[in-house]
């Protein structure tokens, strides 16, 4: 499976919603490109799963790896950030879902005066 982002990607988020961390065993850190941006090379081994009734999400059916999150209602696709090239020039801007967040996380949740 091979991927090609021809346009401009958010920096990172992670997501730590139940879902995400069930997917993916952890949080979900993803960035994301418009749809129109996105080119698969390879899709040999690319399956979704429609993983709700809003999205699907994409994964590798050799070895399972999670790979993309696509919502039905955006042009957007996220995918892991993990399965970049580097260097990513990019940096983690935000965390998500926190209070979805397992008990062995220690992030520190910040005041909107903070």
């Amino acid at each position: 499976m091979r991927y090609r982002v021809t346009g401009e990607i958010r920096d990172v988020v992670n997501c730590f919603c139940s879902q995400c961390r069930k997917t993916s065993g952890h949080h979900f850190a993803a960035t994301r490109c418009r749809r129109d941006q996105f080119e698969l090379i390879e899709r040999e081994t690319l399956g979704w799963y429609r993983s709700s009734g809003k999205a699907r999400r994409g994964f590798c059916n050799r070895c399972g790896s999670s790979l993309f999150w696509e919502p039905d209602d955006l042009d957007t696709i996220s995918i892991t950030a993990g399965t970049l090239d580097a260097p990513t020039g990019l940096k983690t801007v935000r965390n998500i879902y926190l209070e979805d967040m397992s008990d062995y996380h220690d992030i520190p949740v910040l005041s909107a005066n903070e």
